[in-house]
């Protein structure tokens, strides 16, 4: 019985990573935090990313790598942490917004 459950959560994330793989904005813009948690590691942080440089496209801002990247993704986290169920790109476009006089302008 215990295989079993193995097989079906390896089966269940297996099919995350290709979903994520494959989605358009459209599609990645409605998963959700829990859905999103739920996705090996690699295509997750892919997901997230992609999310984040559309958002901050639309709001003339670029992605830093230091740490004010570092704090972007830790309001991503705790965002997700109080509301599972939220899309993940709401909570990544939110903590844009909220950070987005300390980002870099878009060139």
């Amino acid at each position: 019985m215990r295989n079993l459950a193995v097989a079906g959560a390896l089966l269940v994330c297996f099919a995350s990573t290709v979903q994520a793989q494959s989605l358009n904005f459209e599609q990645a813009a409605y998963i959700t935090c829990r859905e999103a948690h739920a996705m090996q590691p690699d295509a997750r942080i892919a997901l997230a990313i992609s999310l984040a440089e559309h958002s901050a496209r639309a709001r003339g801002v670029a992605l830093p790598d230091d740490e004010r990247g570092g704090r972007l993704a830790l309001l991503v986290r705790g965002g997700c942490t109080l509301a599972p169920d939220a899309y993940l790109f709401t909570v990544i476009d939110r903590a844009i917004l909220a950070e987005k006089d300390k980002l870099p302008k878009r060139q």
